[in-house]
């Protein structure tokens, strides 16, 4: 506790010695931070940011970007995660920290792949222009002029001579609000996507931008930005892959989940096998469902089938003896006899249960696990269908389940932009037939869990979703995370101060 204390009071010292480093509430996360930080506020930070950004995803899709409900949803999620959320508080230094080291922290988990770095950079981009756009015209100015976008302001003189133009050229702005609007000279290589769309006045090779269109060339130049560092820290994962601090750690929250922890269950023993058949037609994720279709035909899963198949059913309530009972039933069925499985896969189930080898109690697997690890190969059938089946196999799929057309063509487009999860959510909606499930979805038991939930009208199943915290701490990976802390002891884990971590940001 002394240790900690001390910890405190040095990160005091520190944050007055740098609130100077942000002057506004928003920025384009130019510098990276060079304080050391410990592994506990390091992790807590990401998560913390990753649940932002996972909401910023879903009301993205689920709302008008810019519509009262998106904002105020959004500001509540900034309010809650104490992230700056109104640019006109000036005592809001450990929500601007908070904000700017937690972003460095998650392009260092995300710069990973092409399909990390892609997702990472859409909420990034949405999460700023909802916070630009939030902004009084006198702090967007002073914003601008920060990040050395300093356009130059249309005088009144030429704005009262060219008044008709602008108002015919700028869709949506009265003649009233050409007069009380700030206008922008702005390069056309800068406004290019406004000069597509014709919103624009253009005259002598500038564009004539009202501040309120002024977010689009943020958001183009903050991408640029953003982009190129995102690659500038790719090159650097060599030296991340080698730092046994930091590895298991961005592992981890590449593809973490951040809802409730599914390990501990209050149904065990309470799904019989006979419901199984049932239960994967009203309440399993299409994931689950194409597993337990494949196990039913083939009599087999291979490996990769077995552990997300079954780490599911232990999930909902299946007990060792159930499992045990459940996977030798099917497997003999097929090529496999009774003495087969006790001797080569009776242990694997048992091993998955805490029960051999380093006794660990494997959690189910989380919706980013199954999406960004181990891709099926052919004769493999676990996976995310959303994210690894042929589009054309889906929609086949997705007929015979009787979904309707529509319903095809709106999972489709969220499948073609990449929003996978989203796309199981409006398979749940449609399966049962509801306008808004009113959560967003991260994981296949939660699926499950919420199916039983609206199905039996709260009455049956329920579980104790109220030690979501401890999600936060429970890896998905965990033996990853054990490598990480086995070095160090308990102590010495919660408080080391991780050091240097703007070396990855720049250049050789």
């Amino acid at each position: 506790m002394e240790f900690s204390s001390r910890g405190r009071q040095k990160l005091a010292r520190l944050a007055g010695d740098r609130r100077e480093l942000y002057p506004h509430s928003l920025q384009f996360y130019l510098e990276p931070p060079t304080e050391n930080i410990s592994l506990v506020e390091f992790e807590s930070f990401a998560i913390d940011r990753l649940r932002l950004l996972k909401v910023v995803e879903n009301l993205g899709v689920s709302y008008l970007r810019g519509s009262d409900s998106y904002k105020t949803k959004l500001e509540a999620e900034l309010r809650r995660l104490k992230f700056p959320y109104k640019a006109l508080a000036e005592d809001d230094y450990e929500a601007r920290r908070k904000d700017h080291i937690s972003h460095f922290i998650l392009r260092l988990a995300y710069c990973q792949s092409e399909d990390l770095r892609r997702w990472f950079l859409q909420q990034e981009m949405d999460l700023l222009r909802y916070r630009f756009n939030e902004l009084t015209d006198g702090l967007r100015h002073k914003f601008l002029e920060h990040v050395n976008l300093s356009f130059e302001a249309v005088s009144e003189d030429l704005k009262n001579e060219l008044t008709n133009e602008l108002f015919t050229s700028t869709p949506g702005i009265t003649m009233a609000k050409v007069k009380e609007q700030m206008f922008y000279k702005v390069g056309l290589a800068d406004a290019v996507d406004l000069f597509r769309a014709r919103r624009v006045f253009i005259k002598d090779g500038f564009a004539y931008v009202p501040l309120k269109e002024i977010d689009a060339i943020v958001s183009n130049n903050y991408r640029a930005k953003l982009s190129k560092a995102l690659a500038l820290t790719a090159r650097s994962l060599p030296s991340i892959q080698s730092d046994e601090r930091l590895q298991p750690l961005l592992n981890h929250l590449s593809h973490s989940y951040v809802g409730p922890d599914y390990s501990v269950q209050k149904n065990t023993g309470k799904i019989s096998l006979e419901q199984i058949d049932t239960l994967s037609v009203k309440s399993f994720p299409l994931c689950m469902r194409q597993l337990h279709k494949a196990l039913r035909d083939n009599h087999h899963l291979r490996h990769g089938g077995r552990m997300q198949y079954g780490l599911f059913l232990k999930g909902i309530g299946l007990t060792l003896e159930q499992a045990l009972e459940f996977w030798k039933k099917e497997f003999i069925r097929g090529k496999v006899d009774a003495d087969k499985f006790d001797k080569g896969y009776a242990y694997s189930i048992r091993h998955s249960y805490g029960k051999e080898g380093r006794r660990t109690d494997y959690t189910p697997y989380s919706c980013m696990k199954i999406i960004m690890s181990n891709p099926p190969s052919q004769g493999d059938y676990h996976g995310c269908p959303f994210r690894h089946s042929d589009p054309e196999l889906l929609k086949q799929k997705l007929q015979s389940y009787k979904i309707s057309p529509s319903g095809i063509t709106q999972i489709l487009e969220l499948v073609k932009g990449m929003h996978y999860q989203l796309a199981c959510q409006k398979y749940f909606e449609l399966t049962h037939d509801v306008d808004d499930i009113g959560f967003s979805l991260n994981h296949p038991n939660q699926y499950f869990t919420e199916s039983q939930r609206l199905l039996s009208g709260g009455r049956e199943l329920k579980k104790e979703l109220s030690n979501s915290g401890n999600s936060q701490q429970k890896s998905n990976s965990q033996e990853s995370m054990n490598s990480a802390s086995a070095s160090t002891s308990s102590n010495t884990t919660a408080y080391a101060e991780l050091e240097g971590l703007e070396a990855y940001f720049t250049e050789d």
